[in-house]
C-alpha cells in the first residue's frame, strides 16, 4: 500500500502509567516518522505529542489504535490525499 504524508496528535493524561508504553509503539513504528515534538504541560499534568509520518493508511490505523487502547491517552490523526 502507498504511503502517505500525515500526522498524528498524542494525549498522554497519566504520564506515569503510559508514557513506556507509548514510547515502546513509537519506537516499533519509528520507520515511519519524520519528526516528533513532544511537550510535557505540567500545569495540566499532560504531556502532547505531535508526529509527522510517512505511512500507509493500514499502517497508521495499526498504530492509532494501538495508542488509543492504552488507558488516559488520545489520538488524532490526518493523511494527505496525495
Amino acid at each position: 500500500m502507498e504511503s502517505r504524508l500525515g500526522f498524528i496528535g498524542i494525549i498522554i493524561e497519566n504520564r506515569e502509567n503510559s508514557a513506556d508504553r507509548v514510547n515502546h509503539l513509537l519506537s516499533e513504528y519509528g520507520q515511519y516518522i519524520i519528526s516528533r515534538t513532544g511537550v510535557p504541560y505540567r500545569e495540566k499534568q499532560v504531556s502532547v505529542i505531535t508526529l509527522i509520518v510517512d505511512i500507509s493508511s493500514d499502517a497508521l490505523g495499526a498504530l492509532t489504535g494501538k495508542l488509543g487502547a492504552i488507558e488516559g491517552v488520545s489520538v488524532k490523526s490526518n493523511l494527505s490525499k496525495k
